[in-house]
């Protein structure tokens, strides 16, 4: 499909192998740029002497950044457009990929992880943007249940490549490896995909306007309560990212390639998840699927509660498919769900949406790095206590309850998909 015939969509645009390139492409890269490094954490350490607490920076001021920089790119996608926004943030994404590569001390590092983090940041907030300017309805859950599964790949197999890279050639390499993908995704856009968000469906932006329509969407519950489902089951994925090394190597042994291994493992639980969700959803209905995910992945969490005293390698593995797997479900359907009464104003949404993730992702590895218990069972009280709290905030969605939205100037009408 050319750039040209893709210019000025309707919703439901047939997905191509391109746009699914491209929208997995911008929604792994904040991933594949954190997962890359988590095996190299032990050599980057020794290197530039920063204890494993230090090396926790690396996260937490990369999701901090990430979660605030869409708020400001959604809405100046939804006024500009999202062509230059994406160029833009792949190329800071790019640039904070070489000054990590070549940083010598730990305020230098993590300077390089906040700038990668503003770039990755417009690329994910984009992502969902131009799914919902291309699709609607059950073909815009399908496409990010597509997407999940295209973008899993990356992130999933990522500490594999970065256990063998480090390994063979040193830490910065990962880098390096990650700002060369950002350069091939922003060559693949301008090559094969083009504008998504066509000037008559773009919004003026005014800060007081911005501001506004933020707390109006925040304050509408067709948006809020799946969207801040979908954020704490995302924050524990974070979570778990976060405490994988601790877990896996410390407590259990693994070396850097087996943590690789396992990582790439949960590729094949994503990808299960990601099948059957459009699928299970034209059935049952994505509210429906959408809450039996979210009790599938409090049943991994629970399991993995009751085993985070003395944790073996299998007791963890099925806790945390469980835990992937129901959030494998929620996640696309309740992002289709948040998104879809937004059309018009769906970069502001997607960034909203974002921000949400990104907080709960900050928390929860801020969390499950500082409680003072060993990394199993501080990994298993997040991911319980997040889990519970999205089952209850979607509990009003599975049982379409009347959601009303607020009234006054720029509500939108409920729509009847979903």
């Amino acid at each position: 499909m050319s750039a040209r015939s893709i210019a000025t969509p309707a919703p439901s645009e047939r997905l191509t192998g391109g746009i699914l390139f491209l929208l997995a492409g911008l929604a792994a890269l904040g991933a594949l740029a954190t997962n890359i490094i988590l095996p190299a954490f032990p050599r980057m350490g020794a290197e530039l002497a920063i204890s494993s607490r230090e090396l926790g920076l690396l996260l937490s001021s990369f999701f901090v950044a990430f979660a605030l920089g869409q708020l400001v790119v959604g809405p100046l996608s939804d006024q500009f457009g999202r062509k230059w926004l994406v160029l833009g943030g792949l190329a800071v994404f790019t640039a904070g990929s070489i000054v990590c590569a070549l940083a010598g001390t730990l305020p230098l590092l993590v300077l390089g992880r906040i700038i990668q983090a503003l770039g990755a940041c417009a690329a994910s907030v984009l992502s969902r943007a131009i799914a919902r300017d291309l699709f609607d309805g059950e073909a815009l859950g399908r496409a990010l249940a597509l997407t999940m599964i295209a973008g899993a790949v990356a992130p999933g197999f990522s500490p594999l490549l970065g256990s063998i890279l480090s390994g063979l050639f040193g830490w910065r390499i990962t880098f390096l490896v990650v700002a060369v993908f950002g350069v091939a995704l922003a060559l693949h856009y301008v090559a094969r995909i083009g504008e998504s968000h066509p000037l008559d469906r773009r919004t003026p932006l005014r800060l007081p306007a911005v501001a506004s329509a933020y707390g109006r969407l925040a304050a509408d519950p067709r948006f809020l309560l799946p969207a801040l489902a979908v954020s704490l089951v995302i924050g524990g994925l974070y979570s778990f990212f976060a405490a994988a090394p601790g877990v896996l190597m410390n407590e259990l042994g693994l070396s850097a390639l087996q943590l690789g291994l396992s990582f790439a493992a949960t590729v094949l639980v994503v990808f299960l998840a990601g099948f059957f969700a459009p699928r299970l959803a034209h059935r049952r209905g994505q509210r429906t699927v959408g809450m039996i995910g979210l009790f599938i992945a409090l049943a991994g969490s629970v399991g993995m509660f009751a085993f985070a005293a003395a944790p073996t390698f299998t007791t963890f593995t099925i806790a945390i498919a469980l835990y992937l797997f129901g959030m494998g479900l929620i996640n696309p359907l309740g992002t289709a769900i948040a998104l879809h009464p937004f059309g018009r104003q769906a970069g502001l949404a997607s960034a909203l949406l974002g921000f949400l993730q990104m907080g709960c992702a900050a928390i929860g590895a801020s969390f499950a790095s500082a409680l003072p218990f060993p990394p199993s069972v501080s990994l298993a009280a997040v991911l319980t206590t997040g889990s519970a709290l999205a089952l209850l905030v979607f509990l009003p969605v599975a049982l379409r309850q009347p959601l009303a939205a607020p009234s006054g100037p720029g509500s939108v009408p409920e729509s009847t998909g979903g």
